[in-house]
């Protein structure tokens, strides 16, 4: 193929698209797994062993050099703020200041420190039942998806939860900075919410360094108080980032999983009756229905993606949720099939930027699924359900059952 017939237009807002992007993806890797997205003007890969390839390519990487949010950029004076949080955040860092920054929060979110958190989940997550309506509709997003990963990270991290609804909204707001064509509106909205969110922590981090808790948030203070490891403004934008990330993407997972499960029929119990079973569903629906479908990497040297280079400073789209379904890496790979022999998935990335998170990700999604579908287990959907518009982010509006 040429590059011109390379180029292919597809808007991230078209409503088809929103509610069922498999099928463009589907198109493409019969087409070209490589193309030109013209709608978001870089290249994209969508094929699943080149995408888990280039995820840990050192030579592409997700700081900008050449621009915002570590070198001013004119015409973003208004994000400034916006651009302070994320100058510090380790997913926008490379090494050296990535592993640093990585290597301080790494051992709060080790698989043997998270399995420590399983009754605590477990708990919450029968409370949350017990609490909901019953007999009559609701929306398990607010209701039950949304408080266990928040929960879990401010307690773990050392924030209060009541202040839940403030962070979910400063939270959405830094979020909306990533979907395509963002407004002005959308730009002064983050910029707020990341002065809001950073004068919070300032304050709390302050009150915080008295007490002697033994939170994830103390021993970073312990961290920044005896040494040159980690400076107040990282600080601010390692918390913003372990609260942004410990809920966003699992609560969207947890929606697309229930709704996943449901919409096979049958008792939804089967596929969490054991541990066993649970983990393998979790990791089945984090393939079948991410709740990430981009990441974008800068080139820091020529990279070869087959029908193109990649020229240093130029940016590439990496599409975990088309990955995901690559028809040669999975067999039949638009079912949904616990346990399936080839599992594998791109989901939480790989390489360098593979997602902290990624162990209590997992033990949430299995304790909390688990439990709710133990307790109901004729849940079923009452409103067909709607994705949001926010490509790349990939949730529901809400998830009506009953």
């Amino acid at each position: 193929m040429t590059l011109k017939q390379l180029s292919v237009s597809q808007d991230p807002r078209d409503p088809g698209f929103v509610q069922d992007p498999y099928k463009f993806y589907a198109e493409m890797h019969h087409a070209s797994p490589v193309f030109f997205w013209r709608e978001y003007g870089m290249w994209c890969v969508a094929g699943y062993d080149q995408v888990n390839s280039l995820l840990r390519d050192r030579r592409l990487g997700r700081e900008n050099r050449w621009g915002a949010p570590l070198n001013p950029v004119a015409g973003r004076e208004h994000l400034t703020e916006f651009d302070r949080i994320e100058s510090g955040s380790l997913l926008e860092r490379e090494p050296p200041a990535h592993t640093r920054l990585r290597t301080l929060v790494n051992r709060a979110f080790v698989s043997r420190s998270v399995e420590r958190l399983r009754p605590r989940v477990h708990a919450l997550a029968h409370s949350l039942v017990d609490a909901l309506p019953a007999g009559q509709p609701f929306d398990l997003l607010p209701s039950f998806a949304t408080p266990i990963p928040l929960t879990v990270i401010c307690e773990l991290l050392g924030v209060p939860v009541e202040r839940a609804d403030d962070l979910l909204s400063w939270s959405h707001a830094i979020c909306e900075m990533y979907v395509p064509h963002r407004s002005r509106e959308t730009e002064d909205r983050a910029n707020r919410a990341s002065a809001e969110f950073g004068a919070f922590l300032t304050a709390h981090i302050d009150d915080h360094r008295h007490n002697t808790s033994d939170d994830l948030l103390s021993a970073l203070i312990g961290v920044r108080d005896t040494g040159e490891k980690l400076s107040d403004a990282e600080l601010i934008s390692t918390c913003v980032l372990l609260l942004n990330a410990g809920h966003e993407a699992t609560v969207h997972q947890t929606g697309n999983a229930v709704k996943t499960i449901l919409e096979q029929g049958g008792d939804p119990r089967r596929f969490f009756a054991t541990p066993e079973l649970a983990a393998a569903s979790v990791e089945e629906a984090l393939r079948f229905d991410a709740p990430l479908h981009m990441f974008t990497r800068y080139a820091y040297e020529a990279v070869d993606l087959g029908p193109v280079t990649l020229k240093p400073g130029e940016q590439v789209a990496l599409l975990l949720g088309a990955a995901n379904r690559d028809p040669s890496a999975y067999e039949a790979p638009q079912d949904f099939r616990p346990g399936r022999t080839d599992q594998k998935n791109v989901s939480f990335g790989a390489g360098l930027h593979f997602c902290i998170g990624a162990p209590l990700a997992r033990l949430e999604l299995q304790q909390s699924l688990a439990v709710l579908f133990s307790r109901l287990p004729d849940l079923t959907l009452r409103q067909p359900p709607r994705y949001r518009d926010s490509y790349h982010f990939h949730g529901l509006e809400s998830l009506i059952v009953g």
